[in-house]
């Protein structure tokens, strides 16, 4: 058992020296952490659906500007300023590399607090705002867990350094185990705090989580070197490089966050429960993304951050094709899979008996419409942090920009004028994502310098992968009406899990042969990633089976 607990503690904290072993260690997190998560929500559901469902789009409609805040001060720092500048002085003056990264905190930290002093006085009219929909109880319960909530990005602020700090030394699995820990906490408050407080205790165990977001990863990043410095400045080199890349950055992620408010708004003008059903399609939605595009474009960035600094670029793109190639690979048959069998998926995974039959058709035609983007969503992921690795943080900017406006003009249209309602909001959403897509990519291309044989190599490539995916497509569709009609009463938990089960077994088969005869080279990425798998156990089984054989020969 000693050596159990000490290869689990190298394997927490070994350092993860590629892009391939980075993106599985943060992707089978992320996969655990989303599997909590929609746990976390089933149980909301269960609790405050139904009668009760008009409280969880307030509680829901509460992140919005929480989680703004955050997004603006924190990933706006880190992700475009903060850890491309860290990452590049660890390798040259380690000393300045930890200034830089406490001065930074103190900054944010700073910022964070006058902004949410400002917030808090103003909550009641920013919530009519963005809500003009709701009701006046609806309002006053929004503008106290608005309050509640302000409270858990304390903490987010300073996980969020410690996950850049973290992950700038290429360690990657305790950042990605954090979300895990912040959704446990959400269930905690759910289970036992609701039956006290009623849908604040969902609000504080949000709180809770966000503790215990920050605390799982002090451990790692004192032991790395990172010490609190009460200093603040804005001379070091350092520091006015992220203070000069962080605006564009902040501003693209506002723009994006439009989304959210736009959702929000139109939600609340629509019948109770909207706005917890398009959240509730979302979810399963971003897990393709999630788990594929943001592990990859995380693990990517410090390599290419490094890389873009070459006067050639020839392994910068490589590696920027190649992980393109790989979010393709992993995303397309997950994006499908949700397509075909979305109404058994939301059945499965929400269908308390709080949420009803018209609720999950809807929340599947929703689910349906978003996952037809979810592979360029996904490949926008990595394309804006390739931007950013090359300093470049105006062109996502404006990009953005433009990608608001059509998405604010289309939802509305949509959903006020066409009578579309959530359905309407999520096509909105799907089409811009796929169009700011095409165009980050078609700007950054140019940018690399790709050769003729590269670029065909890679449209090839992407052309197989397609091509494969949409043959999965109806390898699904067909065993699930054939399993459907004549095999399992689908009426029945059991059966549907059964029926979901062999449909998604028979689909991935066909999608991993038909990638064997077609050549795809991405299918090499899929088998490191089952060896990495039993590497793991290797990692920490050997040792423990010898000191067994040990103990066995000693009794002898």
């Amino acid at each position: 058992m000693r050596e159990l607990i000490k290869n689990g503690s190298s394997l927490l904290f070994r350092r993860q020296t590629n892009i391939l072993s980075a993106a599985f260690v943060i992707m089978a997190t992320y996969a655990a952490a989303h599997l909590i998560g929609l746990l976390k929500t089933r149980l909301l559901i269960s609790v405050f659906f139904g009668d009760k469902a008009n409280l969880l789009d307030v509680y829901y409609a509460a992140f919005v500007i929480p989680d703004t805040l955050f997004q603006l001060l924190v990933i706006g720092s880190l992700s475009a300023a903060f850890i491309p500048v860290f990452s590049r002085l660890l390798t040259k003056k380690e000393d300045e590399a930890w200034y830089v990264a406490g001065v930074s905190l103190n900054l944010v930290l700073v910022s964070f607090t006058i902004l949410s002093i400002l917030i808090f006085i103003f909550a009641p009219w920013l919530s009519r705002l963005i809500a003009p929909g709701f009701d006046s109880h609806q309002i006053s319960t929004m503008t106290s867990l608005l309050r509640v909530m302000l409270t858990a990005q304390i903490f987010f602020c300073i996980s969020g350094f410690l996950t850049g700090i973290i992950q700038s030394h290429q360690r990657f699995l305790i950042p990605a185990l954090a979300p895990i820990v912040y959704n446990l906490g959400i269930i905690l408050g759910t289970i036992f705090l609701t039956p006290f407080f009623g849908i604040f205790g969902p609000a504080i165990g949000v709180v809770i989580g966000a503790a215990l977001h920050m605390s799982i990863q002090l451990p790692l990043a004192f032991r790395l070197g990172f010490r609190f410095i009460p200093a603040f400045s804005f001379t070091h080199a350092g520091i006015r490089e992220i203070v000069h890349l962080m605006p564009p950055r902040a501003l693209a992620l506002g723009i994006d966050q439009i989304e959210q408010f736009i959702a929000v708004i139109l939600s609340s003008l629509l019948p109770s429960g909207s706005l917890t059903m398009f959240n509730v399609a979302r979810l399963l939605y971003a897990l393709p993304m999630s788990l594929f595009g943001v592990t990859i474009g995380q693990a990517a960035l410090p390599a290419l951050s490094r890389l873009s600094g070459e006067a050639d670029r020839k392994t910068f793109r490589r590696t920027l094709l190649d992980s393109l190639l790989q979010i393709t690979f992993f995303t397309l048959p997950t994006s499908v899979l949700f397509i075909v069998l979305r109404v058994p998926i939301v059945r499965i995974v929400f269908g308390a008996k709080s949420f009803p039959w018209s609720a999950t058709i809807l929340t599947g035609k929703i689910l349906a419409i978003l996952c037809i983007s979810a592979t360029f969503a996904s490949l926008m992921q990595l394309l804006i942090r390739a931007f950013y690795a090359l300093h470049d943080t105006k062109t996502p900017l404006l990009i953005g920009i433009f990608s608001a406006i059509f998405d604010v003009i289309l939802g509305i249209f949509l959903v006020k004028f066409l009578n579309l309602g959530s359905v309407g909001l999520a096509l909105a959403i799907s089409l811009t994502a796929i169009i700011e897509t095409i165009l980050l990519f078609s700007i950054i291309f140019p940018k690399i310098r790709s050769d003729n044989w590269t670029t065909a190599r890679f449209i090839i490539s992407f052309l197989k992968i397609t091509i494969t995916g949409l043959i999965t497509g109806l390898s699904l569709w067909v065993p699930m009406r054939l399993l459907d009609k004549f095999v399992f009463d689908t009426t029945r938990t059991l059966p549907l899990v059964a029926l979901t089960a062999i449909t998604s077994l028979i689909g991935f088969s066909v999608y991993l042969l038909l990638s064997y005869f077609f050549r795809v080279e991405q299918l090499k990425t899929f088998i490191l990633l089952v060896k990495r798998m039993s590497d793991i156990k290797q990692t920490l089984l050997p040792q423990s089976k010898e000191a067994l054989m040990v103990s066995a020969s000693d009794q002898n």
